[in-house]
């Protein structure tokens, strides 16, 4: 049966909780009010099973409900132990069990993550043996070992929340490494997948330059022209294309447009879904448009993705404002 670190934790303090109740109840000499002392008893083992337990499973942090009923009660429980005993025997072992009992409640308090609670239920002890008791004795019969205890388990706590949190960070971290790696794997993937398309387009025209010594026809220039374009697209901008925005684009030069692709990161951030949507629309304002020259540039904005520039004329100084196309693709799809 596998245990955890809480369900150890549990056991141990409802096994203490049962032996500090246990030697309250073996008393040696009958009280004089022995009602009071088995309501003390009652109480206790009432509250430090309500502060172990209560919605343990659910939550560390005691409800505060349940951390102000111990601190009531552990004002309550060294009063009906005192005016249950005769003051002969208030330094009996069984008369001075609540010592250890409300120092172990302390514990549960603030371990359960009330701190202040936990540390007021010491001072409440501090205070009560000191007065019933006296300082002196009351170090003597157990108060330092239930202020080490509450110091120790805070402590304790402290360190845990710590290397719980550190723990949560380095995974957080680990998991962005890997993230990383992974995101690094596909992208040298696509590089390798797109030096391949690219020696496949441009293959066999360099070869037939080579083997022509530059002799070609003008069908083999315009091949060559196009191979060309499309092995700088591949490099200057290859998240931008797929089929469509490829075949969109050769159809274009085929007409005698210039097109330049620049991809400076723009869709670094959007998700493969909408850079499916972005570059069909892309292909859609190149089919449909009519322009000599088009310029597509993806750059970082918060929010334009892509921006298609199609102009007319040859670039004098005379058609600079001459655009017949000028299209903005959003990184994010509009609402409605």
């Amino acid at each position: 049966m596998n245990r955890t670190v809480r369900s150890v934790a549990t056991s141990l303090a409802v096994g203490f909780a049962m032996y500090f109740a246990a030697r309250g109840v073996w008393w040696i000499e009958q009280p004089t009010g022995p009602l009071l002392m088995v309501a003390a008893i009652a109480l206790y083992l009432v509250v430090v099973n309500a502060a172990i337990l209560w919605e343990s499973a659910s939550s560390v942090r005691m409800p505060l409900w349940v951390a102000l009923a111990a601190l009531v009660s552990s004002v309550l429980i060294p009063v009906l132990v005192t005016l249950s005993l005769d003051p002969v025997t208030l330094t009996a072992p069984f008369a001075t069990w609540y010592i250890g009992a409300l120092g172990l409640l302390g514990v549960v308090c603030v371990v359960r993550r009330r701190f202040v609670i936990g540390w007021l239920i010491v001072l409440v002890l501090v205070v009560a043996s000191a007065a019933f008791l006296g300082l002196v004795v009351a170090l003597s019969l157990g108060l330092v070992g239930s202020l080490m205890w509450v110091a120790v388990a805070h402590l304790l706590v402290l360190f845990w929340d710590r290397a719980v949190r550190d723990t949560e960070r380095l995974a957080g971290i680990q998991q962005a490494v890997s993230a990383w790696h992974a995101t690094q794997q596909v992208r040298q993937r696509e590089r390798r997948l797109r030096t391949q398309f690219a020696l496949a387009v441009a293959g066999p025209v360099l070869s037939r330059v080579v083997a022509s010594h530059g002799g070609l026809d003008d069908e083999e220039r315009l091949h060559a022209r196009l191979a060309e374009g499309r092995l700088r697209d591949e490099l200057r901008g290859a998240d931008l294309l797929n089929d469509a925005v490829r075949d969109a684009i050769e159809d274009a030069r085929r007409r005698g447009a210039a097109v330049t692709v620049f991809d400076e990161g723009g869709l670094a951030d959007v998700d493969e879904a909408r850079r499916a949507v972005i570059r069909d629309e892309l292909a859609r304002v190149l089919r449909d448009g009519v322009a000599e020259r088009w310029i597509i540039r993806a750059a970082r904005d918060p929010v334009t993705a892509v921006t298609v520039v199609g102009r007319g004329g040859s670039g004098g100084p005379s058609d600079d404002d001459a655009v017949d196309v000028w299209h903005e693709i959003p990184r994010e799809p509009a609402e409605g």
